[in-house]
């Protein structure tokens, strides 16, 4: 979602993604606090507390100043984050300490194509926030996401954090050395539908100077057409239906296109590549969830301002990411966690995030707040409506409890493709394979 989101992930955007939406956060996860505890622990006499935070990505609280400010305002709390960039390993490490009861923080962030298995498998292992007063919060949020974090008996299982409507970043340099327009009105026009985007690219090929791509990685692109669809690997009943669905056949094909015609930078998001690439030039367009734009200003430097633009996203509207902070049961300091989740997912807190990070709010109150933003990094673009005006579009999206692995085994599927030139049939066996072999 975080990259963060976003995984943060190929959301692992945020993956991305997987999340996420700043400057991504590098090292290895740490042990939280383990044990738990009543609600009133603390860690030393005067009422002092240390809570921690475990995140994927990089939500961008930090950069932020909001964990400062947090601190500021309740003397005797200090904030320990910890992160881990990668949101699947992060989701591995969480399940085996969920499992064993022990080495969890007070707050633990999900990527939301993780939050179905936490409401429909793991609502026991998180605290229903209800105990602290959060149902008196739903008419905070965007109704979709705060429903996504409901559980079986009406619990509340955890607070939203940002959305992912998405546009289309690109470097207006290399678009002008490859003799492309670069007024962002002008190409939402040219690239009102993927195969207008895709023909685009060819021509950036054709004359781009370098070694510069079109796009990243095949996974990037299939990630951004999936999160325009209502219904992707599951349909409103729970029935898997990615194989037979028209609509993730469509991403898939557009992906494979843009691998076959040599259109991508065949980098693998989220790696030291791929960092890297965003202040070398080494792709000219990337699609970018709200909270893709810290991120790129991180990657790319002071250097990069100025350098990019965003556009509408072809095709039409989309989410794709997104976050929630929940706490475990085996949380030490459960109440005090509330209420930092509470603070921090505030329509207040939503609005400094996306004026100072990107991340774009799930909060009703701050949407309207933002909606005149403008970000002159990215040339002065109007991001708030740009990303309003995607995330009011956005379809309500089908959530499944494995969401996240099927993407997964896609992404990588398109990989082969893209980098060993697998044949296309045979890299759908292999995805079929790798989902049967996660799911079972």
């Amino acid at each position: 979602m975080p990259i963060a989101r976003a995984a943060v992930t190929t959301t692992a955007a945020r993956r991305a993604v997987v999340r996420l939406g700043a400057v991504a956060l590098t090292g290895a996860l740490l042990a939280a606090c383990g044990g738990a505890s009543d609600d009133t622990s603390t860690d030393g006499a005067g009422g002092e507390v240390t809570l921690t935070v475990d995140l994927f990505g990089s939500f961008g609280y930090k950069e932020a100043g909001l964990y400062a400010e947090y601190e500021k305002l309740h003397p005797g709390v200090t904030i320990k984050q910890t992160d881990t960039e990668d949101e699947a390993d992060y989701w591995k490490s969480l399940q085996t300490r969920l499992a064993g009861g022990a080495g969890l923080a007070d707050v633990q962030g999900i990527e939301v194509g993780r939050i179905a298995s936490v409401t429909q498998q793991q609502a026991d292992r998180f605290e229903d926030l209800r105990k602290y007063g959060a149902d008196s919060l739903k008419d905070q949020f965007a109704p979709a996401k705060w429903a996504a974090a409901g559980g079986k008996g009406g619990e509340v299982l955890g607070l939203g954090t940002d959305v992912g409507p998405e546009a289309m970043c690109y470097r207006t340099d290399l678009f002008k050395q490859a003799g492309l327009p670069t007024d962002r009105a002008e190409l939402a026009k040219k690239w009102s539908t993927w195969d207008g985007y895709l023909a685009l690219g060819k021509q950036y090929k054709a004359k781009a100077t370098g070694k510069s791509a079109w796009i990243d990685s095949t996974g990037s692109l299939y990630s951004i057409i999936i999160g325009q669809e209502k219904e992707r690997y599951y349909d409103a009943s729970g029935k898997l239906i990615w194989e037979s669905n028209p609509a993730l056949r469509n991403a898939w094909d557009h992906a494979v296109q843009a691998a076959q015609d040599g259109l991508t930078a065949k980098l693998d998001q989220w790696s030291p590549q791929w960092n890297q690439a965003f202040a070398a030039g080494s792709f000219a367009t990337i699609p970018c969830p709200a909270w893709m734009l810290g991120y790129i200003k991180g990657q790319a430097g002071e250097a990069g301002k100025g350098k990019w633009d965003v556009a509408t996203l072809p095709g039409g509207a989309g989410n794709w990411g997104g976050s929630y902070l929940a706490v475990p049961k085996a949380a030490k300091h459960k109440k005090e966690a509330y209420e930092l989740v509470k603070w921090l997912t505030a329509p207040e807190q939503q609005t400094k995030l996306f004026q100072k990070q990107g991340n774009f709010p799930s909060a009703t109150g701050a949407i309207e707040k933002v909606s005149g933003a403008k970000d002159p990094f990215f040339s002065d673009a109007p991001i708030g409506q740009i990303f309003g005006d995607a995330a009011k579009a956005a379809p309500v999206q089908v959530l499944g409890v494995h969401d996240q692995n099927i993407t997964t085994q896609i992404t990588n599927a398109l990989s082969e493709v893209e980098r060993k030139g697998t044949s296309p049939d045979k890299a759908w066996s292999n995805a079929k394979k790798g989902v049967e072999n996660t799911i079972g």
